[in-house]
């Protein structure tokens, strides 16, 4: 620390003529130029303070920083807003998607309900067919049968009577057979 003092006390103590240097010594400079200078510096200084510059920049800061606050807070907002919209739209799709289940399902119930409704039908309708084939091919069947046995057993007696008969019993033969289909028939 003693250098330090000593080498300012060296500065005061060098030639004054032609040659520009420090004057350390207070009580040798002029106070009232010291006064005048530090009141012209305070003066026009105030401005350029450094603390008043570091004061703006803060305030100007401090401004940016709530005007972002406040736009975040606004986004902030509005999402939430849509993201209600959303959960809003949601939750009605949801129970339209629900709703077109539900119907879906029953409508498919119902279609199952009238197919084997309207398969049971059918198979009951081509079963009633069968059956009414079957019995008229049965009656048919029958019907051909008594013809032909018909045919033979009067082929048959006919043949036995023709020749167990003569021409005048055939005859009456013949006039009673008519007779008896005669009233058959009316």
């Amino acid at each position: 620390m003693k250098n330090v003092t000593d080498s300012f006390v060296s500065l005061g103590h060098w030639p004054s003529a032609g040659s520009f240097g420090f004057n350390t010594d207070i009580l040798a400079t002029n106070l009232i130029n010291l006064s005048v200078v530090l009141g012209v510096l305070v003066f026009f200084g105030k401005g350029v303070c450094a603390s008043c510059l570091l004061s703006d920049l803060l305030d100007n800061r401090k401004q940016r920083i709530l005007n972002t606050i406040r736009n975040s807070e606004e986004l902030r907002g509005g999402a939430i807003e849509q993201l209600e919209k959303a959960r809003t739209r949601l939750r009605k799709v949801e129970m339209e998607a629900d709703q077109f289940r539900v119907n879906g399902y029953s409508e498919i119930e119902r279609e199952r309900l009238n197919f084997i409704n309207s398969t049971s039908k059918t198979l009951k309708q081509l079963e009633n067919y069968k059956n009414e084939t079957i019995h008229f091919e049965q009656q048919r069947a029958i019907n051909q049968v008594r013809q032909r046995v018909f045919q033979q057993a009067l082929q048959g007696a006919l043949g036995t009577l023709s020749s167990c008969l003569n021409n005048e019993l055939h005859l009456r033969t013949i006039r009673a057979n008519i007779g008896m289909l005669g009233a058959i028939t009316d």
